[in-house]
């Protein structure tokens, strides 16, 4: 049985490249496995909302740890944040830095900044069940 369980698992080799060129570069899994206009659209997607995130002066989260709620908050923001890739290190790398002020619109700027990483890990989950074969 553990022999049927092992000959099922795809090659990393085969899956790993894509995912990881699908998280430094929204959709560029999908161009490194032919899906051009998949490709387009995750890109324009994960671009245009990490944009507005931006010009919304949204915060980018930084890991904090204290009791639970706060620990999940802002890891989870942070991992969102850091799902968007080049979008996210280039931002960072340039000097990016908004305080967490109180505002709808800082607010809303900030979901936005996390929602374009999930955004972009669901584009990886896509990306990688193409290469495995799992999906066309």
């Amino acid at each position: 049985m553990a022999e049927k369980t092992k000959a099922e698992r795809p090659a990393v080799g085969s899956w790993a490249p894509a995912v990881a060129l699908g998280w430094l570069i929204p959709g560029g899994g999908h161009f490194l496995l032919k899906r051009t206009s998949r490709g387009a659209v995750l890109l324009g997607t994960v671009l245009i909302t990490f944009l507005l995130g931006l010009m919304m002066r949204g915060a980018l989260f930084e890991p904090q740890t204290g009791d639970l709620l706060t620990t999940v908050i802002y890891v989870g923001g942070f991992i969102g944040n850091l799902a968007s890739g080049l979008l996210y290190l280039l931002t960072v790398w340039l000097g990016y830095n908004q305080p967490d002020v109180a505002g709808h619109v800082h607010d809303y700027g900030t979901k936005f900044l996390v929602a374009a990483g999930l955004m972009n890990i669901l584009a990886m989950v896509d990306a990688f069940e193409i290469a495995t074969g799992k999906k066309d």
